[in-house]
């Protein structure tokens, strides 16, 4: 393996060292590490932000680590997307990975592989490592295309993260001037989206980072890589996730992973899977009934 890879972690040992397990059976060559600090209104976070640590201390292969640790408390949305900005100030690519999202050993080939081969295609911006088709099978390549970013896993290059922009300043023009109309063409999708990067905008320290990186993708029409099986299973759901702490059972708790096939069988051409897009849309971001009314409530409060 000659890719570097990106580690995120903050205070869950017990997740943190099953991913570190995964990478370290991987052997990357650099190690990046991203770790936010304790809250100091939370007892005991202080001592478990200790013990996430003290897991990287572990590396026994040849391995360059290279630690950025935070003093103080910057918050999910800020530590991951500084965190990120600061690996691709070292390095032109790398794979991403969090203390909860728990890889297939050949995540990191695949990875690996379309890193080099869509280097220079800014048509592509992300390869994830989710397949959240729950047994539909859109292809017989190895994977398709997506307008979707799943960041559960993934990897990307400098090139195309350049763009993000945690504030989305271009929001506002791409509001006005109806650009969700042409990437989604779905009336309930764009409305759903534009409630989201709306809200997103308004408060973009709220500890959200990934819908900024959605954003950034759509504005320059990038594709997301998606794999034809799921490489991905996060664990984190509970009481200790910082936005997934409810006790309902998520089809997307412990999804089960698949090994990817080699030789990859790459696709001739490049165009995003509707039908896929259009499931994933349907089931993984779809608006309740609860969220509508809170929305119309919000806006009377706001209104008065």
């Amino acid at each position: 393996m000659q890719t570097p890879v990106a580690f995120i972690i903050f205070k869950r040992p017990h997740t943190t060292e099953k991913v570190f397990e995964a990478i370290r059976q991987a052997k990357p060559p650099k190690l990046f590490v991203i770790a936010d600090a304790a809250r100091p209104e939370r007892p005991g976070e202080a001592e478990k932000c200790e013990a996430t640590r003290a897991i990287i201390e572990r590396v026994d292969w040849n391995c360059e680590v290279i630690k950025n640790y935070s003093d103080t408390n910057l918050g999910c949305g800020k530590r991951v997307s500084s965190g990120i900005n600061w690996v691709f100030s070292n390095v032109e690519e790398a794979i991403i990975l969090e203390d909860d999202c728990v890889p297939h050993p050949t995540f990191f080939p695949f990875c690996e592989e379309l890193l080099d081969k869509y280097r220079y295609d800014s048509r592509v911006a992300s390869i994830s490592g989710s397949n959240y088709q729950f047994g539909h099978r859109r292809t017989n390549d190895s994977y398709y295309f997506s307008i979707y970013n799943h960041c559960w896993g993934w990897a990307s290059w400098r090139r195309a993260w350049q763009h993000f922009d945690i504030d989305m300043k271009l929001w506002p023009q791409i509001q006005a001037e109806g650009y969700l109309n042409d990437i989604l063409r779905d009336y309930k999708a764009v409305k759903y989206w534009s409630n989201l990067f709306q809200s997103v905008f308004e408060n973009p320290s709220d500890g959200i980072w990934d819908f900024q990186w959605t954003f950034a993708c759509w504005i320059q029409s990038s594709l997301g890589i998606i794999p034809k099986t799921n490489l991905i299973s996060n664990i984190g759901f509970g009481l200790e996730s910082t936005h997934f702490t409810s006790k309902k059972v998520s089809p997307y708790i412990n999804m089960p992973i698949e090994a990817m096939q080699f030789p990859l069988k790459h696709p001739p051409f490049m165009v995003s899977n509707v039908n896929a897009d259009n499931f994933t849309q349907k089931t993984l971001f779809k608006q309740t009934l609860l969220q509508v009314i809170k929305q119309r409530i919000k806006k009377i409060i706001k209104a008065n």
